[in-house]
């Protein structure tokens, strides 16, 4: 018999998207990608050789299970650097990517029936995480008008006895918007924990990405590698957590990850070290991307009150053209052979928005457009 939790979990709509339009490929159809939150940049040449040195090296078997002392070490001076904040290496786990470390926070922090509080539209996996180690995610309505943004009123409205933490993301998937320093003052003055997915920090072209530490102690930092460095595929994440959380997830890192991988660890101190233009260049072109793609999709007649100025997302308001925005996502697809995202993936305050995203080449950019206003055309 299947166990319960695996049967209920819910599917992951993009990847549906994906999988259809990966098919249409295979069956000789081109098909434009503007619905993967991936990196379309090759990682950078300084990581790759990291890898080759670290396994030419023998860096091939076990590390400390939070992650080997330098790359801990490194991470605590990058964000002493950017945000001035202090954080020791002992409050950093390092993990096999964001994921496995969002996973076992959230084993450490909820008891069955507890509450975590997320916003709607959220990115899609995270009442899963909730729900997988019996919590309940409480959802609190965010609007285009405010970009997207908490209300922190709104969210006193929905804390209870059992709420455990107050999960935001700035910059967000899938709006691309950030929440306001004002906006995460008032969230860190909230008694529950925080907790904050700095997954998109880096990439940000219009104002200044904060981190919740510099805010409040009591709070949870997710973080990785994949996004700004482009090193996706090597899974490698970590988690800044308070001390006394430390202890109860490093046992649960050993008995069911042991460690993230040691070679990739190695890579992780290069890119924080050494892809600094790396990261410079791909940025200016994903605001190129962004500039255009946001321009071209209100020439579309799609809305966009709040412009995205973080990740590398575009959420479209198309409600005047369906409220069923899987149906759309795949009528589009079909026919339009465009893969874009349906808001309902993010929460049902998303339904009727479709995302955009612009982590793929300005060719690409702009011939999946076309095919779109030819699309919305003969609608």
């Amino acid at each position: 018999m299947i166990a319960k939790r695996t049967k209920e979990i819910a599917p992951f709509l993009v990847m549906d998207v994906l999988e259809r339009a990966c098919t249409m490929t295979e069956e000789g159809t081109d098909v434009i990608h503007l619905e993967v939150g991936e990196p379309d940049f090759d990682t950078p040449q300084c990581v790759k050789e990291a890898i080759f040195r670290a396994l030419e090296n023998g860096f091939t078997h076990y590390t400390h299970s939070l992650g080997c002392l330098e790359l801990r070490e490194a991470i605590c001076e990058n964000y002493q650097a950017t945000y001035d904040v202090s954080v020791h290496p002992d409050q950093v786990v390092v993990t096999s990517g964001t994921s496995p470390a969002m996973l076992l926070m959230f084993a450490a922090l909820l008891e069955k029936g507890d509450e975590a509080i997320i916003s709607d539209p959220a990115y899609a996996c995270y009442p899963n995480f909730i729900k997988f180690v019996e919590g309940i995610p409480v959802t609190v309505p965010v609007y285009e008008e405010d970009g997207f943004q908490y209300r922190p009123e709104a969210i006193a409205e929905k804390i209870t006895p059992r709420t455990r933490a107050i999960f935001i993301n700035s910059p967000s998937n899938p709006t691309g918007n950030l929440l306001s320093a004002e906006r995460m003052r008032a969230v860190a003055e909230f008694s529950p924990m925080v907790i904050s997915d700095e997954i998109y920090h880096g990439l940000v072209y219009a104002g200044k990405e904060h981190t919740i530490l510099e805010f409040t102690d009591n709070a949870f930092v997710l973080n990785g590698f994949s996004k700004l460095y482009a090193m996706t595929g090597l899974r490698l994440g970590y988690l800044i957590a308070p001390k006394p959380f430390i202890r109860p997830i490093q046992k649960m890192q050993q008995n069911f990850f042991i460690s993230a991988n040691s070679a990739v660890q190695v890579a992780g101190i290069t890119a924080l070290k050494e892809a600094a233009q790396d990261v410079a260049r791909m940025k200016r072109i994903y605001d190129e991307r962004r500039q255009y793609m946001v321009k071209r999709v209100k020439e579309l007649g799609l809305g966009i009150t709040v412009e995205p100025t973080g990740a590398f997302y575009v959420f479209a308001n198309a409600r005047h053209i369906s409220n069923d925005s899987y149906k759309l996502a795949f009528d589009i697809l079909e026919k339009a052979h465009v893969g874009v995202t349906p808001g309902i993936d993010f929460g049902k305050n998303g339904e009727g928005y479709i995302r955009f995203s612009y982590a793929n080449s300005m060719e690409n950019i702009v011939e999946g457009l076309n095919r779109l206003e030819r699309y919305l055309a003969n609608l």
